[in-house]
């Protein structure tokens, strides 16, 4: 079996570390780096700590607007799947990387099969959720993380090609957890107590106001904060004037590799976020979440009471993060660890049938 794999985005590169290893015991698997979100030196630690192969693709497509950026995707990608041939087209989330590799693979001979299918927001708004819905619905075979993205996906009329192997995440994280000693590094020195923060999406760091009331929130809270800053965060908080107003309260640091980011949410006594995959790293090592989004995907986490929505509320912040000190019980939402295997075999049984 020949399979196509896209990513474009770090969270992707964590996606596809678990059923990459999987595929390359026994198939031929082409990787492409879209290029989307690269940063050389982050791109090769994510790459090097998930033991991923090196792409045999780089596209180099970089930042641009997103119709400018999917179309030279789209267009780079389909020369990449006509020269290969492959038998199956794998794209992962829901960045313009997947929309791109969807658009090509359907249009073409190949499989196209989604990881992370089923995933709604509800939220027009981001370009995340227009690319999902896009991927799903141009997909033959959709791999759902939970029951609730299968359900999804049978309310809007895709039944055949569905399975829920569970949360390939899950996987990755398991893997790499027990070697988080060996590779964790110069991992920033933290209280023994602390909150996690991370704010990278647009809807916050391009809007002064939802920005502002973020920066308000966690400089108030009780706990320190430790806050690996995003590049284009630390932007926009000089350019808005909230820079030093927030450094005199919160612990900002550099960016870190997903070993060191790991060992930082599991160390952590909560973790506030915009980031959908930190949403799930947090749920899965026992931390509990508050969520700065009017919405979220992963509302499974919401019902189960390990993630709070409060959007960018300085107020809602506060009391969201002191409520999370006492977490309920944790049910079993995305599987046991072993999803990257069962998609692998689910592709070798499709294409085995032709």
């Amino acid at each position: 079996m020949k399979v196509v794999s896209v990513v474009g985005a770090r969270p992707q590169f964590v996606k596809a570390a678990a059923v990459s290893r999987r595929l390359r015991d026994a198939h031929d698997e082409r990787l492409v780096h879209t290029g989307q979100h690269y940063d050389p030196e982050l791109s090769a630690v994510f790459f090097d700590e998930l033991a991923l192969p090196e792409p045999a693709y780089h596209l180099g497509v970089g930042s641009a607007p997103h119709a400018t950026q999917t179309a030279e995707m789209m267009t780079a990608l389909e020369g990449v799947v006509e020269d290969e041939s492959p038998d199956v087209v794998l794209v992962y989330g829901d960045t313009n990387s997947t929309l791109a590799g969807a658009l090509v693979a359907a249009k073409s001979s190949a499989t196209l099969a989604h990881v992370e299918a089923g995933l709604r927001s509800h939220d027009r708004s981001m370009p995340e959720e227009v690319n999902r819905r896009l991927t799903d619905h141009a997909a033959d075979l959709l791999f759902a993380p939970g029951p609730d993205a299968k359900r999804t996906l049978e309310r809007e009329g895709i039944t055949e090609g569905v399975s829920v192997p569970g949360d390939v995440m899950y996987d990755t994280l398991l893997a790499i957890r027990d070697r988080l000693e060996t590779l964790g590094g110069d991992e920033p020195s933290v209280p023994d107590e602390y909150v996690l923060a991370t704010v990278h999406r647009a809807k916050n760091t391009d809007d002064p106001d939802r920005l502002e009331a973020i920066v308000d929130g966690l400089t108030r809270l009780e706990r320190p904060v430790v806050f690996p800053a995003h590049p284009r965060t630390v932007d926009a908080l000089h350019d808005y004037g909230l820079w030093e107003r927030l450094t005199a309260a919160v612990r900002v640091v550099d960016p870190v590799g997903y070993a060191r980011f790991i060992g930082l949410v599991e160390g952590a006594t909560c973790v506030a976020t915009d980031s959908g995959g930190v949403q799930k790293e947090a749920f899965y090592l026992d931390t509990p979440c508050v969520t700065l989004r009017d919405r979220t995907e992963w509302t499974a986490t919401v019902d189960a009471g390990w993630n709070d929505l409060v959007g960018a509320n300085a107020d809602r912040i506060v009391d969201a993060v002191r409520a999370a000190e006492n977490p309920p019980a944790k049910p079993d939402l995305y599987g046991n660890g072993n999803a990257a295997a069962r998609i692998v075999t689910t592709l070798e049984r499709h294409v085995d049938d032709g």
